[in-house]
């Protein structure tokens, strides 16, 4: 279920609305056990979602570092690259 959540920290271009809404989604719905919250706890559920993704902005808003920003093309050839060696090993 986490598997979206990926790093945002760092990035040229840097991460948009879009996937701090998607991490903060992927984050709650983990958290709760709930890939869909029922009817009486949907507004919960988007409240947490809401405030995860505040904090989050936040966060990547404040964060400092001293390193190049990275690549995103470079970075995802690099996870397609661990995963193709990840899931053509034989158990």
């Amino acid at each position: 279920m986490c598997r979206n959540i990926h790093t945002l920290h760092n990035f040229a271009p840097p991460a948009t609305e879009d996937e701090v809404q998607a991490a903060a989604l992927q984050y709650v719905r983990k958290i709760s056990g709930s890939a869909k919250p029922s009817q009486a706890n949907q507004a919960v559920f988007d409240e947490a979602v809401a405030e995860v993704a505040a904090a989050t902005s936040r966060l990547l808003a404040n964060l400092v570092t001293n390193a190049p920003p990275k690549d995103r093309e470079v970075e995802a050839a690099k996870a397609r690259a661990r995963a193709q060696i990840r899931y053509s090993r034989v158990n």
